[in-house]
């Protein structure tokens, strides 16, 4: 019996299988072993029908030319909406091979298989998510994003992304989680596992080193092998070890010269030979650069269209012997047995109804618990709900709509929205508050600050609400934010003492007036619950307890790049295409400004709370290691304080070997405690675990080693403030 095309899929090429008969095609019994029916699928196709499953079916168009016109997020936005892509592998009825259908991640169901794109839930920024420093976050959050993927139908969900925040300016840092590649690989693994759990592929990105937008299809990045291994490379291997992720995406640029579609050290040699990977690589959208380079070197499959993997590029390839009809069968096994692995040839195409009140709730409770409390001079926060008259003061981004975050392919059409003031309104009533709310939306030109000044002198609580929102395609200047707003919070701080400064941020930004606010906010881009997690916190509804997951520079000169554009944002060394070379070596973010003797604004890992707390009775269980048997560090947490809340311990190695910087997270855990209530805490640092928390990486033993030496664990809850250190020694 054949397979016949689904009455839901309008007759685009999805199936309902009826039962196989396992002589006829033996890829359709469920009985057999993914890669075995793989095989068998493989084997039973044309070579026509082979090219066709090598590509997506979107129509070839002009990506470069198009991408070279975007400077800013309101430019990325118009050209996502000029590009309506139809994200999927036509399916072929004959071999009973679905409509492959692929989504952008990883904040949310993005732009999918369908035009317009279906609506989701708009969750938190990544970064934001990191800022939770909690693993159960990531599996909720996971769980929303995969959940919907299939409830819309779809197969894929491109995400999450891993690349780490090298600059602090980088467009889609919003997308990505750390500037520390445990916490990134932690959080990534807790979303990978939760998103596959729904039968979806998820697959990790941008692989690799492209950590910035900057002329992403043309930079080369140049990186020492062992800085590659133990920081950029950490949380992917974290994803396929860990999270035993079905996909990688492949990046757009160059690394040592050649396109990371095309290079064999980090599609082959590492993520298979040495990390063992059975999934496949996807390239990112157009990054692909080469036919047979590119499959020869381990890339499975190009997306969107069929510029490179077409049928006349193939079969001449073949014909030269540039290509081998063997690679092409490898990679169709490869993608073929991650889908039979998730039961997507059986499963017909059945859009079905997100559960947005069910969804939202959970990100209102993923929301509150990411939010960072940076200032709170004088307990201004949390705000009475009988104050009076409260303002909301700010630019339209921020104050008259929900900030959804980050630009570009990712970003979500929301389901819903919860605008501030509404938001602000609604807490209040749940909570029975008098205090009347009211807005002043100030002009991107500033020309109405008077009147903003005005009201916040007459309210009896001020909220300004300020931040950045990224895009992917364009990195930003630098790490102001933009139209004039560190203008109008310093004009409009000083004038009520009781302010609190919201800010909005899908990456760090400098903060000129800080000496004058009595308290800030850290809310990131929310999504649809923006109104309300934000409402939640200024009301104590919610205590914050985020930490900060990526420094804030105090000046533009801190960053590792300051005077170095080789660093960023590239030189041409006479090859005609920028170069960006890594030579900060393992001094990025908390490790350089430790390194460098430099005074952060905010450091990695610093979160206040509305209640204190104590960490005492630090220990570890040896004072020795064989570089095997793992250590065991406990610690007392202690709520001080009169209101419940949350803290987290965080774990940092010295390791003691010439290069390395003074510390690295190996290890946190999130503590929710009532007032005087103690909870011990046990963080293992296991010298096998897949992010060697004890190791560097050797060439000449092409592995993670663990050197001799006296290793320092500092323990604290952050990575400034560790005032707990003790000795492990490996002989």
């Amino acid at each position: 019996m054949g397979a016949r095309e689904s009455d839901h899929d309008g007759g685009r090429g999805g199936f309902r299988p009826e039962r196989p008969d396992p002589a006829e095609r033996p890829w359709l019994d469920p009985t057999l072993a993914p890669r075995q029916r793989a095989e068998a699928l493989v084997a039973a196709m044309t070579l026509d029908e082979k090219i066709a499953q090598l590509h997506g079916s979107m129509e070839t168009i002009d990506i470069y030319g198009l991408a070279a016109q975007v400077t800013s997020a309101e430019e990325m936005e118009a050209l996502a909406a000029q590009i309506e892509v139809q994200r999927h592998v036509a399916g072929i009825e004959r071999l009973g091979i679905p409509r492959f259908r692929i989504t952008n991640g990883p904040v949310g169901v993005g732009m999918g298989d369908g035009t317009p794109s279906p609506p989701a839930t708009s969750l938190p920024m990544t970064i934001g998510l990191a800022a939770g420093f909690d693993p159960d976050l990531a599996t909720a959050y996971g769980d929303i994003i995969g959940a919907e993927t299939a409830t819309l139908g779809q197969h894929v969900l491109e995400g999450p992304g891993v690349c780490l925040h090298r600059t602090p300016i980088a467009g889609r840092n919003f997308e990505y989680f750390s500037e520390d590649p445990y916490l990134s690989g932690v959080m990534g693994v807790a979303v990978t596992r939760a998103i596959q759990a729904h039968g979806v592929i998820a697959m990790g990105k941008h692989y690799v080193v492209n950590d910035q937008e900057y002329e992403r299809f043309r930079t080369n990045v140049e990186v020492d092998e062992a800085v590659l291994r133990e920081m950029y490379l950490l949380p992917f291997e974290m994803l396929v070890k860990d999270g035993d992720i079905a996909a990688i995406m492949s990046a757009y640029n160059r690394i040592r010269g050649v396109y990371a579609t095309e290079y064999r050290h980090t599609l082959h040699d590492v993520l298979r030979r040495d990390w063992g990977f059975q999934g496949y690589v996807q390239s990112d959208f157009w990054s692909c650069r080469s036919c047979a380079a590119s499959l020869a070197a381990g890339m499975d499959h190009e997306m969107p269209d069929a510029k490179w993997l077409n049928e006349t590029n193939v079969k001449a390839a073949l014909h030269d012997t540039s290509l081998e009809i063997q690679t092409v069968d490898r990679a169709l096994v490869r993608r073929f047995t991650q889908m039979f692995r998730f039961g997507q040839f059986e499963r017909p195409y059945a859009p079905g109804t997100i559960d947005a009140k069910a969804h939202g709730a959970l990100a209102r409770r993923i929301g509150g618990q990411i939010a960072v409390l940076l200032k709170n001079d004088d307990g201004v926060l949390p705000l009475s709900t009988d104050v009076g008259d409260i303002v909301v003061i700010g630019q339209a981004e921020f104050v008259d709509h929900a900030c959804l975050g980050g630009g570009g392919s990712s970003k979500v059409d929301p389901l819903y929205t919860v605008p501030p003031v509404d938001g602000l309104r609604d807490v209040l009533a749940d909570l029975g508050g008098s205090s009347r709310v009211s807005k002043v939306t100030v002009a991107r030109d500033l020309g109405n600050l008077d009147e903003a000044r005005r009201a916040a002198a007459a309210a009896d609580a001020v909220v300004l609400m300020a931040g950045l929102v990224a895009t992917e395609g364009a990195d930003q200047p630098d790490a102001n934010m933009l139209h004039g707003q560190n203008a109008m919070i310093d004009a409009l701080l000083g004038i009520n003492p009781r302010t609190v400064v919201v800010l909005k941020d899908s990456n760090p930004v400098l903060m000129p007036w800080i000496e004058k606010a009595p308290a800030m906010l850290e809310a990131w881009n929310q999504g649809s619950e923006d109104g309300h997690v934000v409402a939640d916190l200024l009301f104590g509804v919610v205590n914050p307890s985020g930490k900060v997951p990526t420094t804030y520079m105090a000046d533009q000169g801190d960053s590792l790049y300051a005077g170095r554009p080789e660093r960023y944002p590239g030189t041409d060394e006479g090859e005609g295409f920028p170069t960006i070379r890594y030579s900060e070596g393992l001094r990025v973010g908390y490790r350089w400004f430790q390194t460098e003797g430099i005074r952060p604004l905010f450091g990695f890992g610093f979160g206040l709370s509305y209640t204190t707390f104590e960490v005492s009775h630090v220990a570890v269980d040896a004072a020795t290691t064989d570089g095997a048997t793992p250590v065991t560090v406990s610690a007392t947490v202690t709520n001080t304080g009169a209101v419940a809340g949350a803290e987290v311990v965080q774990v940092y190695l010295g390791i003691p070997v010439v290069g390395q910087p003074p510390k690295r997270l190996v290890g946190f855990r999130k503590v929710h405690l009532e007032p005087g209530e103690s909870r011990s805490v046990s963080i293992v640092l296991d010298p096998g675990a897949t992010h060697h928390p004890f190791g560097v990486w050797s060439e000449s033993a092409h592995a993670f080693v663990v050197e001799p030496g006296e290793y320092i664990v500092h323990v604290g809850t952050s990575a400034d403030d560790t005032p707990h250190a003790l000795t492990v020694t490996a002989p």
